[in-house]
């Protein structure tokens, strides 16, 4: 089904797969570093490259966009650091925060700041419900052979060979200050396409087997996946960016696909066949490593509890029922990691099938037109029942619902019992259709991390999400909420044209690139907060640790909860508040006494004053080095063993700086983009061999200003306990002039001020 090659390969004239031996013989001794640059990614990168050093891209890309939960803080960020307008496109949506119940007016509130930010700095504003922001960016967007850079880690367009990378904030800002995206080239590895899918599977299907097979290897991690071969030409575009979207979980940087007159024919259906260009790598194009997928041999599959890549054939899993779930049940309880939740599937086993008690098909993966009009064919065969199961459809974009209204597709959802909702990303991270506690929900969105069906584990309260493809959720409702691949469906699957109506964007988004108003007003809320005043990085550093996390993988999710707490986020401190509440509760009120001590060194009181405890760690530090205690940061530190995965939202690392945190410890970092949220805001992105910290302990990290102006990779740590002082190293990798320039100045804004 699918195959990795983890050498370096040959790609020979988009068709023949060739390693370096057969290479070699075939063609006599190869240029890798020249075939390098037959990649398709590699033109991208190099078209928007302004280092002159394709080693170190410094990268200024051609349009942004972000959503309702980020674009206030980056906004903020900006106009601290100086904005005057938008550089570039800049497009504004509103489909995270649609809902204005939680924390009465101030989702509104960011929405009207939001507007008038694009009429002040001339930006692209899409009002809620008109469409999931990478449903926006696709059909208005994307432009082949361009880069998107945008605040959500779904941002993904490569089949439309757009290479889109997903940051947090900072980053953005820095593009909106006409500074560039700083990084090593990255690695590109091959998809490998070839044969067909079957009638019935769908793109989740295909995507959740390739999350599957590189998630846990970290195969593809902050490299480029480039989609190639024979089978791509058997996938609609609509298929193919239900696939594209979803590499996000396999934490790559980007993806890119070549194009050919299928993606034509979808620019010239949105109006801008302009925008095209084929793509194809060159004749000879050589690649770190290869994904060879075999579509036809991809069956209906579920990612069950609480990841992504915990993938299973719907098949495999109606044969061996007990043993997996058993096993969903032993990994999930580790990953709740709360005694008082008691995560159990069995019950879900009725006359030995599973049975599920909700259906959702929502957002940039679920709610494509060719998802939805599949969904409506099976569902016309039957109904969702009068009982507990229900069945909710999200599509899209406004158009793609014009579009299934005009068809009959709505008709057909309705008749059968399903709700119909606006475009919204809700059910995606926790905020829409939450299902009853110990309710088992199958949804064609991106994640299943816990909570992100919107229950709260801390509270006693655990529902859970599994992922599927429409056609298989449409499969499962007919049956009464059992679980049934879409194979065993015979279907006539009906395939409408689409037609694109742009009408009904002209006649309500605000088009303002490039006409910045400077005398527009921005229109803030209550909620609405500056940042802080953040200090610069001292010479020398006292850490406290208030948090260890041993999870092996720790997902932004944990370190600051989706759902109703996205309704904060555009106040600082008010959103520190549910830091790591899901993960470790006690996580903020140590981190603020901390920061407390920190307070009063800044406003020149012997922080020790008020501490017995720093005193004794004062007592032990002078062993080691003479120091001022006016003079000496004091902050915390949280361990986890891999922490960041999933979402590009940069609180996950600022709410621990709002609340004093100065840096992380891990064994490694789950994806780029969590890494680069910690520097923007002035933490130190420290990496260790072994875990060697408990709570309560205190790191004495003595001239680690001077070791990071100096490029040093590791500096020297005093583990400070009840137990005495043991010396240990930390480690500083690759980091760029930029990132330590910022380092050292505490943060983004501070840096930008300066």
């Amino acid at each position: 089904m699918i195959d990795l090659i983890k050498d370096g390969v040959y790609l020979i004239n988009g068709e023949e797969i060739l390693d370096e031996a057969c290479f070699q013989a075939k063609y006599g001794n190869s240029d890798k570093e020249t075939h390098k640059k037959g990649t398709i990614a590699y033109g991208i990168l190099e078209s928007h490259n302004t280092s002159g050093d394709m080693d170190n891209l410094k990268i200024k890309f051609d349009k942004m966009a972000s959503h309702d939960i980020t674009y206030v803080g980056i906004i903020q960020t900006a106009k601290a650091s100086g904005l005057s307008e938008f550089p570039i496109p800049y497009v504004l949506t509103n489909c995270h925060n649609s809902l204005c119940a939680v924390g009465g007016t101030i989702n509104e509130d960011d929405h009207l700041f939001g507007l008038s930010a694009a009429k002040k700095y001339g930006g692209i504003y899409v009002p809620s419900h008109q469409a999931v922001i990478h449903q926006y960016m696709r059909e208005m967007m994307a432009h082949a052979g361009g880069m998107i850079l945008g605040s959500d880690s779904h941002t993904r367009y490569g089949a439309l060979g757009t290479m889109a990378i997903g940051e947090g904030g900072p980053e953005l800002v820095k593009q909106l200050l006409s500074r560039t995206y700083d990084i090593a080239y990255p690695g590109v590895i091959m998809v490998y396409l070839k044969g067909n899918v079957n009638k019935g599977v769908g793109p989740q299907d295909v995507a959740l087997s390739i999350i599957k097979a590189v998630f846990d290897n970290g195969f593809v991690k902050n490299k480029v996946m480039e989609f190639v071969g024979p089978g791509i030409k058997n996938l609609n575009v609509e298929f193919r960016n239900g696939i594209d979207v979803m590499t996000t979980e396999t934490t790559c940087l980007s993806s890119v696909w070549k194009t050919d007159l299928q993606v034509k024919d979808y620019y010239d259906l949105h109006g801008r066949v302009d925008e095209f260009k084929e793509l194809n790598p060159s004749d000879i194009a050589y690649y770190d490593g290869a994904v060879i997928v075999d579509l036809s041999k991809i069956k209906p599959s579920i990612a069950m509890p609480f990841h992504p890549s915990n993938v299973y054939t719907i098949e495999e899993l109606n044969a061996n029922l007990a043993d997996i779930i058993n096993d969903v049940e032993i990994k999930g309880a580790k990953q709740i990691d709360n005694p008082a939740i008691k995560f159990s599937l069995k019950e879900k086993i009725v006359n030995g099938r599973l049975k599920v008690d909700q259906g959702v098909i929502a957002g940039c993966a679920g709610g494509t037109f060719d998802n939805l009009v599949d969904a409506a064919d099976i569902l016309e065969m039957g109904n969702i029942g009068c009982d507990e199961f229900m069945l909710s459809a999200y599509p899209s974009s406004q158009p793609v619902y014009l579009e299934l209204i005009k068809n009959g597709a709505a008709t057909k959802l309705l008749r059968a019992g399903v709700s119909i909702r606006t475009a919204f990303c809700g059910p995606c991270f926790g905020a829409g259709d939450v299902p009853s506690n110990n309710a088992l929900s199958i949804r064609h969105s991106t994640r299943n991390f816990p909570n992100r069906e919107g229950s709260k584990p801390s509270d006693g309260q655990i529902s859970s999400v599994a992922l599927m493809d429409a056609r298989s959720i449409a499969a499962t409702a007919i049956n009464g909420g059992i679980l049934t691949p879409a194979t065993d469906i015979d279907v006539n699957f009906t395939k409408p044209k689409y037609f694109f109506d742009k009408t009904v964007y002209n006649s309500r988004v605000y088009f303002g690139a490039g006409k910045a108003d400077k005398n527009e007003e921005l229109k803030y809320g209550p909620n609405i907060a500056d940042w802080p005043e953040m200090s610069a990085l001292t010479d020398d550093l006292i850490l406290k640790v208030v948090s260890v996390i041993t999870d092996p993988v720790t997902t932004t999710d944990e370190l600051i909860p989706s759902g109703e707490t996205s309704s904060y986020r555009s106040n600082p401190l008010k959103l520190a508040s549910f830091a790591l509440s899901r993960k470790d509760p006690q996580y903020v009120g140590r981190a603020k006494e901390v920061q407390l001590l920190e307070k009063a060194r800044i406003e020149g009181k012997n922080p020790a004053s008020s501490s017995d405890e720093l005193k004794k760690v004062y007592e032990e530090i002078e062993k080691i080095k003479k120091i001022d205690p006016l003079k000496t940061g004091i902050g915390s530190v949280i361990y986890a063993n891999k922490p960041g995965d999933g979402s590009a939202r940069e609180q996950a690392a600022s709410c621990q700086k709002v609340l004093g945190g100065w840096a992380n410890l891990c064994l490694e970092y789950a994806t780029k983009r969590y890494r680069s949220n910690l520097i923007n805001w002035g933490m130190l992105p420290f990496t260790v061999d072994e875990l060697f910290v408990k709570n309560g302990d205190y790191i004495f990290v003595p001239d680690i200003r001077k070791a990071v102006k100096e490029k040093l990779d590791t500096v020297t740590a005093y583990i400070i306990n009840s137990e005495g002082t043991v010396k240990n190293k930390l480690t500083l990798n690759n980091l760029t002039d930029d990132e330590r320039d910022i380092i050292l100045s505490g943060c983004l804004i501070n840096y930008y001020k300066k």
